[in-house]
């Protein structure tokens, strides 16, 4: 097995072999899926320079990528678009985040159809639109009122979703009762074990919330979702909420890892009380209203965050720029603006750095390019390291993989 083959087999080492093989394979079909899927390689083999670490240190969520914003419903019942990925956040200096934004951008140019020119252009636009949102030094935020583009249009769409069709599409309906399907492309079969160990702590949960009867299971599976984290202990679970079979509500129990960022980074890192308390924590700093219902819990003695799953959740369809680069810029210019005012808004806590810092930091000209620069020699590291995946992924090496995890 190649050093590579042996670096990302390493790194997922203990997961669920059912998933991971999914993992494993969309991995497979581009180097902008293979980049969603190894943020520790990409932070292996970040360029120590002194661009990076002369940024100010925040708080990031470390996975930053085209793919990791979207909408959800905040605890004042409202609707918001945001990064929604905090499972690798830490304190790292600032341009650990658009420096993988901007590289996203560069690897997804092929599977977006973008020409190299369009692809730059895209880069320069996040990189002059997080500048001047430190500079500007307001943190702000998006919602249907003050969304554009293909933004405004993923809002339209959810203006019109119900829970029941949110259901309808995740459960099916014997008689009056709902049940998960399970079908392999959302949801794997629990084993008996695992299905009594999340109803006992469900049941325990429960037990301190003014409501317990909303959290009565009716039904739980593994779940299906994303790429980095595919083959992580996941359940989703359904649970009575307001009432069977249309009230009912579904959760999504998972468990908290460390950060694959914090090993490159030489900022010291805080001690948290779990993984899960880092996530949740760096999640409410960030997001201008916390995602309703986001809990750190300890299940089977490990970390976990538990999380309710809304008909309000969902990404921009990027694909649907129609050839018309504005409606990309748009969205872009967003994406990097986000992070700016995540940053913003966390500064000043646990010695990341306060507002100040950061304007002066946007209003800075001397790291832009250099910036740019950087991000295309990640890019052209990524196209490597997927070339080379490809063939020990074709070699059968991570069948092998698979099967022994």
């Amino acid at each position: 097995m190649s050093d590579l083959a042996q670096t990302i087999a390493s790194f997922n080492t203990g997961r669920d072999s059912e998933r991971l093989a999914m993992k494993y394979k969309l991995m497979r079909g581009s180097p902008f899926v293979f980049l969603r899927g190894t943020c520790h390689l990409f932070y292996a083999r970040l360029p120590r320079d002194k661009v990076l670490d002369d940024a100010p240190p925040v708080w990031i969520c470390g996975d930053m990528h085209l793919e990791n914003f979207g909408s959800y419903k905040g605890d004042n019942h409202l609707v918001y678009f945001d990064n929604n990925d905090f499972d690798e956040a830490c304190l790292a200096p600032s341009l650990y985040e658009l420096v993988r934004l901007v590289t996203s951008v560069l690897v997804g140019a092929s599977d977006l159809k973008l020409s190299r020119a369009e692809a730059l252009a895209l880069c320069h636009t996040a990189v002059d639109a997080y500048s001047a949102a430190l500079a500007f030094g307001k943190a702000r935020w998006i919602e249907a009122e003050t969304s554009t583009g293909m933004v405004r249009d993923l809002f339209g769409a959810l203006a019109s979703r119900t829970r029941t069709e949110y259901l309808d599409r995740r459960t099916t309906l014997k008689g009056k009762a709902r049940v998960l399907k399970v079908d392999g492309k959302k949801a794997l079969p629990v084993s008996d074990k695992a299905r009594a160990a999340v109803t006992e702590f469900m049941h325990q949960f429960a037990a301190g919330q003014p409501n317990p009867d909303f959290y009565r299971i009716v039904d739980v599976a593994r779940r299906i979702a994303g790429t980095g984290s595919l083959g992580v202990d996941r359940y989703v679970i359904l649970v009575e909420g307001k009432g069977s079979p249309d009230g009912n509500y579904l959760l999504d129990l998972k468990e908290a890892l460390p950060s694959s960022v914090t090993p490159h980074v030489r900022t010291p890192q805080p001690k948290w009380q779990s993984e899960a308390q880092r996530v949740v924590e760096v999640q409410r700093r960030n997001q201008a209203v916390s995602q309703a219902f986001l809990h750190a819990v300890d299940f089977n003695r490990r970390s976990y965050v538990l999380r309710s799953l809304q008909p309000s959740e969902d990404r921009v369809a990027l694909s649907d720029w129609d050839g018309k680069l504005p409606r990309l810029e748009a969205v872009v210019n967003s994406m990097a603006e986000l992070s700016a005012w995540g940053q913003l808004r966390s500064g000043g806590r646990q010695k990341s750095s306060i507002a100040d810092e950061l304007i002066a930091f946007g209003n800075r000209k001397d790291w832009q390019l250099p910036l740019i620069e950087l991000a295309t020699q990640c890019e052209a590291q990524v196209n490597a390291d997927w070339k080379a995946y490809c063939e020990a992924y074709d070699g059968g090496a991570f069948n092998l993989v698979a099967k022994k995890s």
